[in-house]
């Protein structure tokens, strides 16, 4: 099949993914093992392991059934005002949310509305993936960002499943990857019946790789819900902060911790009684972070041991789920992670939304449609080191009236973006309407 085309004009099979699907199969009792060991340490739902192997928790509602799966928190946030827009316009619909991690199985159990059920995503080996289609059998499924799993798009496509990729973004290096397997890419791609891009030059890159229905739709996190805040919580932190200028650097990746401690340094200096607060992006890592800065000689405290910063702590690590919408509303400046050292970047939508004046490193590939025309209105800033940190971050505590300035461009430009929703939506109705039958 390697070199032979298949019938109905798709890209033909290339043996590398054969061995792919070979190995995946091959590879379950290590799969097994590995899932075991997560939950060991609470990244796997215990009660709910079955369902990584496509076996069903839950009963499929009768009538149409829309599958989209979005891999963690972030793009299930994306996704929820689309899941009610969709239910909203068909009364016959259920949508099957699938996920991948705890903590969006959590939000979904929080957030999801009536006729949408969650489900952990199937491990990508053929039998588990049939497993899963045999029980749900949507009438569309739909992926989100880069969530590129062979085997449910080739099981999906030979089962006449009508399949979309939503929001869709590619960093470089996983571009790159992509092009150095162009055989595979358009096998992948190509069985896409829409791809739907966050703007027009992630929609050019997925055409070369295959996509011929790639377009640009816009960015559905620009349109998502602010993110929650909890307000006895921020009471509370606003009332340990009490007169304390603060500094929030958000979703920090290893490597950025100790350069965010140094522009605290520098800013301390002239003002003695600044609280930087550090939400690493993975919260786990918050115990090593608070070692490390009290060896360095910082009074430090912890969120996660139910900690508030008393007036003699001046950096609070603050490694906790599902409080950057608190923190952004207690701080008003924020650094972006994962743009001083080479992570893409995180998304700056959830600050700006939500009033905060954002900086943001050279690293930031994963949100450039965003970042870009922040940058270029003045609604964001650039900072490369714990200098450019520390000069911006006491120019705006020293100037509110210029912080706020920022903020509001921040906050114009966004709505400028937005629309993805609408394009997405009426996209996504029309495969409903004319469901592909194998």
């Amino acid at each position: 099949m390697s070199g032979q085309a298949i019938t109905g004009g798709h890209p033909p099979v290339p043996l590398a993914l054969h061995a792919y699907r070979a190995v995946m199969s091959l590879a379950r009792p290590a799969m097994w093992l590995l899932l075991r060991r997560r939950a060991e340490r609470g990244k796997e739902d215990r009660a709910r392991r079955a369902e990584r192997y496509g076996i069903a928790g839950i009963a499929r509602p009768e009538g149409d059934l829309l599958w989209l799966h979005a891999a963690s928190v972030g793009e299930t946030n994306a996704v929820l005002p689309l899941i009610e827009r969709l239910l909203a316009a068909r009364r016959n619909l259920t949508v099957l949310l699938t996920t991948g991690t705890v903590t969006s199985a959590g939000l979904a159990a929080k957030r999801l509305p009536a006729r949408a059920l969650h489900q952990y995503l199937p491990l990508d080996s053929a039998p588990y993936v049939r497993r899963f289609l045999d029980h749900w059998r949507p009438t569309v499924a739909v992926l989100t960002e880069q969530e590129i799993w062979p085997n449910l798009i080739l099981e999906a496509h030979a089962r006449g499943i009508r399949l979309a990729l939503i929001n869709a973004r590619m960093s470089g290096r996983s571009l790159a990857r992509w092009q150095g397997k162009p055989s595979i890419a358009k096998a992948l791609f190509g069985r896409l019946d829409a791809v739907l891009a966050q703007n027009d030059q992630l929609a050019r890159a997925l055409a070369s790789l295959g996509a011929s229905n790639a377009a640009a739709v816009g960015n559905l996190k620009l349109d998502a819900p602010l993110l929650p805040v909890d307000q006895a919580a921020a009471t509370a932190l606003n009332g340990a902060l009490a007169g304390r200028p603060r500094f929030l650097a958000a979703s920090t990746h290893p490597g950025e911790d100790t350069i965010v401690a140094d522009a605290h340094r520098l800013m301390r200096a002239s003002l003695p009684d600044l609280c930087t607060i550090i939400a690493p992006r993975h919260p786990h890592r918050g115990t090593q972070i608070a070692a490390e800065l009290a060896a360095a000689g910082h009074k430090v405290a912890v969120r996660s041991r139910g900690e508030l910063p008393q007036p003699d702590v001046d950096m609070y690590i603050a490694d906790t789920i599902g409080e950057l919408g608190t923190l952004y509303s207690v701080a008003p400046i924020a650094f972006i992670g994962g743009s001083l050292v080479d992570r893409g970047g995180q998304n700056p939508i959830e600050a700006a939304r939500l009033g905060a004046s954002v900086l943001v490193g050279p690293w930031r590939s994963s949100f450039l449609d965003i970042y870009e025309p922040l940058l270029a209105a003045g609604g964001a800033v650039e900072v490369r080191s714990s200098k450019d940190m520390a000069r911006q971050g006491l120019a705006w505590i020293r100037d509110p009236a210029s912080r706020n300035a920022v903020a509001a461009i921040a906050a114009a430009t966004l709505n400028r973006l937005s629309g993805g929703l609408e394009r997405t939506s009426q996209a996504i109705m029309a495969m409903l309407a004319e469901p592909r039958t194998a």
